[in-house]
């Protein structure tokens, strides 16, 4: 249930006026939200985030959405008893597996997200990075301990992106909606992770966000209390001491490559949480981790 709709009249006029001041300072700026995680399973969490990327659009600020699809991948497999390799936790995807990816990622996942935003009033138009050949990419070589440049398939990295799409889907009024597949230089397709997609689209967009949405509350100490205003430095000596480990690594560089390229600020935030995207965006205490390309003041 969502916890607002408990709150009295003046609560709710509170929660308005506090929000005031960021819809002027961010209307008009573009921010990327990679969704995934529960917020992409839970029926309510999936209706609060269409609902959410609405609402972020009529006040003003432009969201485009990159959307990952790893637990819908795999039950696709598992229905066709195909069974799943991984080499260093990345799948070795062969080309039937890509066609399987291509069609649950463009097809399936992206169009029941373009679907539900468009019923809570959105304008809301899916694309891969096929189309237009928007995001270029060239294959994925993974090392091991015990062997270098291992070739898992049609894994990719972004090679280059042309924004021109999607600022022109923007400037119509339209809310991308991207997965996270690529082009290479054959024409051929490659799945892409898609916190790198939606790190290397901020940038090249010059969002004022980048909004990652996960499982966790964000950046942990060891201690479990939540860390925020975090530096490449900073995030350097919590890799370093161990604090920060496994899957949580790709986030994190993604986060701060966006924001040492140009991001104003990344996040990352727990999808778990209704509103969670208003609730980073639109309130003076936030609820996640941000993480900045320096040190600043008042913030």
């Amino acid at each position: 249930m969502n916890p607002i709709e408990h709150l009295s009249a003046a609560a709710k006029a509170a929660v308005l006026s506090e929000a005031l001041p960021y819809i002027r300072r961010f209307s008009g700026a573009t921010v990327v939200v990679k969704y995934g995680g529960n917020a992409m399973i839970d029926p309510a969490l999936k209706e609060g985030f269409a609902k959410d990327i609405v609402l972020l659009k009529l006040v003003g600020i432009n969201p485009v959405v990159v959307h990952g699809g790893g637990p819908q991948i795999n039950d696709m497999l598992n229905r066709l008893g195909k069974e799943g390799q991984f080499v260093q936790g990345m799948r070795v995807t062969d080309s039937e597996t890509m066609d399987i990816v291509e069609m649950v990622l463009g097809g399936h996942v992206n169009k029941e997200i373009v679907s539900l935003i468009n019923m809570h009033g959105g304008k809301a138009v899916g694309v891969t990075g096929r189309d237009g050949h928007f995001i270029r990419a060239k294959k994925l070589l993974v090392d091991t301990p015990e062997r270098q440049n291992i070739d898992i398939g049609r894994v990719g990295v972004v090679e280059s992106i042309d924004t021109d799409l999607i600022q022109g889907l923007v400037e119509q009024g339209q809310i991308p909606v991207v997965a996270p597949i690529g082009v290479g230089s054959n024409g051929e397709a490659f799945n892409i992770n898609a916190d790198l997609v939606a790190g290397k689209l901020a940038e090249r967009l010059g969002a004022e966000k980048l909004l990652m949405m996960t499982n966790i509350a964000g950046v942990m100490d060891k201690a479990g209390n939540l860390l925020t205003n975090l530096t490449p430095k900073r995030i350097d000596e919590l890799i370093a001491d161990g604090t920060l480990y496994g899957g949580m690594l790709p986030k994190i560089s993604s986060a701060v490559e966006a924001a040492v390229n140009g991001v104003k600020a990344t996040h990352i935030i727990d999808g778990r949480v209704p509103n969670a995207l208003l609730l980073e965006i639109f309130t003076d205490s936030g609820i996640g981790s941000m993480i900045l390309a320096q040190e600043r003041s008042g913030v």
